[in-house]
């Protein structure tokens, strides 16, 4: 008998005649981890969901089947003693935060169950310190980053010390370094402790050989269950997509056992390598690399000079100059950024949580108003001015999509800006609707699409306008892989338009394929600044899981399709399938 026996479960949210979950039959065991897998809207956050018994008491709709938990149906069981053994992570993480500091957040769980006020210091300590976050314990959660609430309300479910934990897209908002921490101590919780674990997570990279079972869904049902090496010879062609990076280079050019990680990828390299090229037992960095970090103008500057020797110089279309920003009460939390961008590239900014990635799209689009420096459009000084004078040049897309959703239809939402603005021709809204993918959605109330669906949905409010300068704060949270690489081919399509886009994002594998040009910050500064190959190369964290693989034969291998055609160039031939 399993902790969780799911059985015909069948679910309709409100007003809906196409059901998001369809006769799904699932046993979870006691102390197992599995990885729920699929694309964006195939159903995995309404399982998640109705496991966590929300469905239908806090969501609506009609429920058929059952789940039982512990042998007894989930609908028998008291809320407040199901959410003692049941613990559970949105994907959104402004939907759980209900207090107004950290420290008042991750005790209010404990203070629903009635726990002993030593009892609730000790165990808030204890995730304070886990979670890195005592120093922001008296922080208002208003002031924090999107990452530092993720941690936050992470936090607060595990101080419960919940039975089982469901997690709806942990990392989506952690930089690889806190993500890695976070999977790492619930790898542990579930192997030293017995917490069982069921995950969502779009970064599959990143906890696939976790998993002791891989659970895919696709359009509400349960297409496949297996153990990840079964997933694997499994797959075909239709899923490659749903196995990390390394395991998708040696699917491509062989049938035979694949490696699930980089330590078990760099064995098969050497060996399929090893009477040609020697490969490096350890990962090693290529040599170091001249980069600007000071100026950030390492783009810009080769491209004036060219422009200059033609005999023409292009002014830049958007230029910050010594930019410098302190919120309220606080020291700068943006130091001397200096910054120049023109047509047609993408710029991806990494760096850790708190590092000011964010914090800097909003003072470019107005959002925030700089206490130092000035920022230029196209050589006009537009400091200081409002973010609704410049929405039309320059977009911006907050790492929210639900702030931008209050329509009753998608495409009601897509066109709303240039209606409000008194606009006649809204001949725009359809072809964004269709680089979105969104034309079979355009009379579905955005509010009832899934996260990766209504980050499309934001992204179309923002196109319509047809800025010069687009701005995105963690485009692909909610994103599948498939999505992920839609989103690549339209990025590309912008930039070929001319339109200079940079994003702030945690994945790497995201950046490896579609960055031209790549900038860390930590602290407030831009400590690199230089183009995707010389960066990510040169980094330990920042770099894609293929080019792990691919240290010491060829550091320039940045994705599935570079990994795959450089073994195949390597070895001269075509591999059987």
């Amino acid at each position: 008998m399993g902790l969780f026996e799911v059985e015909n479960l069948t679910y309709f949210f409100p007003e809906k005649a196409e059901p998001s979950l369809k006769g799904v039959n699932l046993a979870v065991q006691e102390g197992e981890f599995v990885f729920l897998a699929g694309q964006s809207g195939c159903g995995k956050s309404s399982l998640l969901r109705a496991l966590a018994g929300l469905l239908p008491d806090f969501y609506g709709g009609r429920v058929g089947g059952e789940i039982r938990f512990d042998g007894c149906p989930l609908a028998q069981w008291n809320k407040r003693s199901l959410a003692r053994e049941v613990g559970i992570i949105f994907q959104d993480p402004e939907n759980q935060l209900v207090m107004t500091t950290v420290e008042q957040e991750i005790a209010f769980g404990l203070e629903n169950l009635g726990l002993p006020r030593d009892e609730m210091r000790r165990r808030v300590a204890e995730v304070l310190s886990l979670f890195d976050l005592s120093s922001l314990k008296r922080e208002s959660i208003f002031n924090l980053s999107g990452g530092e609430k993720q941690k936050v309300i992470l936090a607060a479910v595990l101080a419960m010390y919940p039975r089982v934990l469901l997690l709806d897209e942990p990392t989506s908002q952690l930089d690889p370094v806190a993500a890695q921490e976070l999977l790492n101590y619930i790898h542990r919780l579930n192997l030293e402790w017995g917490m069982t674990v069921v995950l969502v997570e779009q970064r599959i990279d990143r906890c696939f050989h976790l998993a002791d079972r891989v659970v895919l869904m696709e359009k509400g049902s349960i297409a496949f269950v297996g153990t990840p090496g079964e997933m694997v010879r499994w797959s075909g062609n239709k899923y490659i997509f749903f196995l990390p990076p390394v395991a998708q280079v040696f699917r491509e050019i062989s049938n035979g056992e694949v490696p699930l990680t980089i330590k078990e990828g760099r064995k098969t390299l050497r060996r399929l390598l090893a009477p040609i090229v020697p490969v490096e037992t350890t990962i090693p960095l290529p040599p170091p690399v001249q980069v600007k970090v000071k100026d950030s103008l390492l783009f810009s500057r080769s491209s004036l000079t060219s422009r200059v020797n033609q005999g023409s110089v292009e002014v830049p279309l958007l230029e910050t100059r010594n930019l410098g920003f302190a919120y309220p009460g606080k020291e700068l939390c943006l130091r001397g950024i200096n910054l120049q961008l023109h047509r047609g590239g993408v710029t991806a900014v990494l760096g850790e949580n708190g590092a000011g990635k964010s914090t800097l799209l909003k003072n470019i689009c107005g959002l925030l108003k700089p206490q130092q420096g000035k920022i230029y459009q196209q050589g006009q000084d537009i400091t200081g001015y409002r973010a609704e004078d410049l929405s039309s040049q320059i977009g911006y897309l907050s790492q929210n999509p639900n702030d931008y959703l209050f329509n009753d239809t998608v495409e009601d939402e897509v066109a709303f800006d240039l209606k409000i603005r008194g606009a006649k021709d809204l001949s725009t809204v359809e072809p964004v609707l269709e680089l979105l993918h969104l034309s079979e959605l355009r009379s579905v109330n955005p509010r009832d699409l899934s996260g990766g669906e209504k980050q499309r949905v934001a992204m179309g409010t923002v196109l319509v306008r047809n800025p010069d300068v687009l701005l995105l704060d963690e485009p692909t949270r909610g994103l599948d892989v498939k999505l992920k690489h839609q989103l690549v081919e339209l990025l590309q399509q912008l930039k070929h338009r001319g339109k200079s886009i940079v994003l702030v994002t945690h994945d790497i594998e995201f950046v490896g394929e579609v960055a031209d040009r790549v900038i860390i910050m930590s602290d407030g500064e831009i400590v690199m600044d230089g183009g995707r190959q010389e960066v990510l190369a040169n980094s330990l964290y920042y770099a894609p899981q293929v080019n792990r693989l691919f240290r010491g034969v060829d550091h320039g291998v940045m994705t599935v399709h570079d990994g795959v055609e450089r073994i195949k160039g390597l070895l001269g031939k075509v591999f059987p399938k």
